[in-house]
């Protein structure tokens, strides 16, 4: 009986130590992550978490002194491996130039000027995600740019090649257009073209509805949804349902056998704050990148094929807190009904996003024209770039689409 209670406390003594490791490292993270300060709140916290309940055991058990200091010392080991080795880090790239904003941010980007004389309105792309810019090189930017179009795309706050703001608070949805206003007045243009792709699409709606006279066309591939609260995860599709088995085992393996990602993941939904202490920007990139380049096939029509690194570092607390910020918005589509800009919307035979999801961008926009993309996923430039680059050129030009909108209820696909 004095074994079994003994073991009993020997767990609770271990189970302690971790949980007052990680208390104990937070905590001191909070006020400064450095190494030395970190460590004393991780045996500060073992030795209360795990100190009295293991020399308990001892005494019951009979076992030797030197277990608790024993215990004490493998976890801690354990716990600074988990918690305090940096890990691969991941550091954004060299910005051609930055625009710094009214709104507080600054924000990276590339200008593709315009061949000849340039049109009136630019074009501004804006990328998916959130937090993921420069998924593929798809040629649109030299294709518009010779018709005349001046081409601007920006890594969004916290994304790419941006710098990673200090305040987590500036990832929501309302920064994100506040933002787009600040670059079409920073333009000096009365009027942009924007072409969104996946969340890009998301954002260029909620734009068109705050700011409907500053659009002149409006081009959405592969949206994801226009308003979040609407849909569950698995009503609206996710990239995640298309993963292969061993895609599934490679990204299974990225947090490793250590209890550093499990314990930010968990602080995560708490306290993004204390997570973002915890795991700071470079390495939580570096994760999110390894995601990606393990996953990123599954947005094609060919999902486990080899596929290109994503060609930016990914900006992953602006993905989690921007998609989180999604599900608390107010209805767009009341606004959106009102708008009279020309639209399309690109579709993809392969998208993981549900067909509703697509379709309601047409029914939701008056005139909006629906151009259905077969051996396309969700990336359409990826898997057709001279059909994707077409498409676009003729609708921003006027020129006929190559290939007839569709106008049809059922999903395509499944006929």
């Amino acid at each position: 009986m004095k074994k079994l209670l003994a073991g009993v406390l020997l767990v609770v003594g271990v189970l302690g130590g971790v949980v007052g490791a990680g208390v104990g490292t937070v905590a001191a993270g909070a006020v400064r992550p450095v190494l030395g300060v970190m460590v004393a709140g991780a045996v500060g916290g073992l030795a209360v978490g795990c100190g009295v309940p293991v020399w308990g055991a001892r005494r019951l058990a009979g076992w030797p002194r030197w277990l608790p200091v024993a215990m004490s010392g493998v976890l801690a080991a354990g716990l600074g491996t988990a918690v305090l080795w940096p890990g691969e880090r991941a550091v954004p790239g060299n910005a051609d130039a930055i625009w710094e904003l009214p709104t507080g941010s600054r924000l990276a980007y590339h200008l593709t000027p315009a061949r000849g004389p340039a049109r009136p309105e630019p074009v501004v792309r804006l990328h998916g995600g959130p937090g993921t810019p420069g998924e593929a090189a798809d040629g649109l930017d030299e294709e518009l740019s010779r018709a005349g179009y001046q081409v601007y795309t920006y890594d969004q706050l916290g994304s790419g090649d941006s710098p990673r703001p200090a305040d987590l608070s500036g990832y929501t949805v309302q920064r994100q257009i506040d933002d787009l206003e600040a670059v079409r007045q920073r333009l000096g243009a009365e009027r942009m073209v924007l072409i969104g792709a996946s969340w890009g699409g998301t954002l260029a709606a909620e734009y068109l509805a705050a700011h409907p006279t500053h659009v002149a066309r409006v081009v959405f591939t592969s949206p994801g949804t226009l308003w979040t609260p609407e849909y569950t995860d698995e009503q609206a599709g996710q990239l995640w349902d298309r993963l292969t088995p061993d895609q599934r085992r490679r990204i299974d393996g990225l947090g490793g056998s250590g209890l550093r990602v499990p314990v930010w993941s968990a602080l995560l939904a708490l306290d993004p704050a204390q997570a973002h202490a915890l795991l700071p920007d470079d390495q939580a990139d570096a994760l999110f990148r390894q995601l990606l380049t393990v996953s990123g096939s599954a947005a094609t029509c060919h999902p486990g094929a080899a596929g290109a690194l994503p060609v930016k570092t990914p900006g992953f607390y602006a993905n989690q807190l921007i998609a989180a910020d999604l599900r608390h918005r107010p209805d767009p589509r009341p606004a959106l009904r009102t708008v009279h800009v020309p639209a399309l919307v690109l579709r993809g035979e392969c998208d993981y996003k549900h067909w509703e999801i697509t379709r309601e961008y047409r029914d939701t926009l008056p005139g909006a024209q629906l151009l259905y993309v077969p051996g396309a996923g969700h990336a359409i430039a990826v898997d057709r770039p001279a059909e994707y680059r077409a498409a676009v050129l003729a609708f921003l030009t006027g020129a006929p689409l190559p290939g007839s909108p569709y106008t049809g209820a059922e999903d395509p696909a499944r006929r």
